[in-house]
């Protein structure tokens, strides 16, 4: 099945997969890595073992397509057709006993990412794109995506995992935007992403993005109506600094302040 989208059953596979090793360590006190010799960078056996069980889904229903996740590297760089996994975004969450995590899996074709999914396990959320749409399965049913109709900040909500992320520089951009919109929140990690999609945010910013923290998000973003870019307006596959947004509209209003 080289489809160039995976079905939603596909999906939930993953997510099932993914949730079998997740869920059973949250909460439970697991041993917590730290990835950099400065600074934290928290690494789990939850995050491991999801990104394995994950990887064999792939391989044993694409064989020849390739990966890459947070934990193991790549495979199969050369492919057209690649999964791009980080098995617990937000692990600082996860080891917290925060569910503001979740895994996130994205394929892109010919480097452009063209379906993704976010599995909140604990509370039983799905949220995925399939090249028909975006949607959501979970507490109250089943339903198409669709962001909401903001186009000016001083009406935003506005979500970020946390400014200290940002160097002075980005910091003092940030900060222009945060002080236009409504409501901003921290803390969120992916699930803002797709807070802005489901209609309850509208407005994300973070920076220093890898590739596996944004690709499963950019189709989620954009299939249910919203628009996902770098800082300077460029595709957000390759990560960076990204500004998801609910509309056009709003989006170039937030790029305006921050390139400024």
């Amino acid at each position: 099945m080289l489809e160039t989208h995976p079905t939603p059953e596909f999906m939930r596979r993953l997510a099932a997969a993914a949730a079998a090793e997740t869920l059973p360590r949250f909460r439970k006190g697991g041993d917590v890595g730290n990835k950099h010799a400065a600074g934290f960078d928290p690494v789990t056996e939850a995050d491991r073992a999801a990104e394995m069980a994950i990887r064999a889904l792939i391989r044993e229903h694409f064989p020849d397509q390739g990966i890459i996740g947070e934990e193991f590297g790549t495979e199969g760089a050369g492919n057209s057709h690649i999964w791009v996994i980080d098995p617990i975004d937000g692990t600082r969450a996860f080891i917290s006993g925060l569910p503001l995590w979740g895994t996130l899996v994205g394929l892109t074709v010919d480097g452009k990412a063209v379906a993704g999914m976010m599995s909140q396990p604990f509370t039983g959320e799905l949220y995925y794109a399939d090249g028909e749409g975006a949607h959501y399965e979970g507490p109250g049913g089943g339903r198409r995506l669709a962001t909401r109709g903001t186009t000016h900040l001083a009406d935003a909500t506005l979500c970020t995992t946390t400014p200290a992320l940002f160097d002075a520089p980005r910091r003092a951009l940030y900060d222009r935007v945060e002080m236009a919109v409504r409501l901003p929140r921290y803390g969120t990690d992916c699930y803002a992403y797709a807070m802005v999609a489901a209609g309850h945010v509208d407005l994300v910013i973070e920076c220093d993005l890898n590739p596996y923290d944004i690709v499963a998000l950019i189709p989620i973003i954009e299939q249910a109506g919203g628009i996902i870019t770098t800082w300077d307006g460029a595709r957000a596959e390759a990560g960076g600094d990204i500004v998801a947004a609910a509309t056009p509209e709003l989006h170039e209003r937030a790029l305006a302040l921050l390139r400024s």
